[in-house]
């Protein structure tokens, strides 16, 4: 389970549609670098998940929308916490990260 919610196409997913109702397309727009294919398997497993509902409609052309369940909604607030986290930290993270290998190509 947390291979999935720490993914970072399933954050991004999920960042997407905390927005509301969104359609493929919007989602793949949305996400800068997603395949259609990861796209897919990652609605897919949210779906299997629990996370989200998929709704297709009977028009013409046909019309699928995708939305957070009440679970996936309640990852909403966590992944808000991380991503704070990760802005907030990423110059200290990115200097050690700098320092790291700076010292790694001195050794090698």
């Amino acid at each position: 389970m947390l291979d999935r919610i720490g993914d970072k196409w399933t954050v991004m997913v999920v960042g997407v549609l905390a927005k509301g109702p969104t359609r493929f397309n919007a989602i793949q727009r949305g996400i800068n670098g997603i395949s259609h294919r990861m796209l897919t398997l990652t609605l897919r497993a949210l779906e299997r998940d629990g996370m989200l509902e998929r709704r297709a409609f009977a028009t013409i052309p046909p019309k699928v929308e995708y939305e957070l369940t009440p679970l996936g909604r309640s990852l909403i607030d966590p992944l808000d916490t991380l991503m704070a986290w990760a802005q907030t930290n990423r110059p200290t993270i990115e200097t050690a990260q700098s320092g790291y290998d700076d010292r790694s190509k001195d050794a090698g």
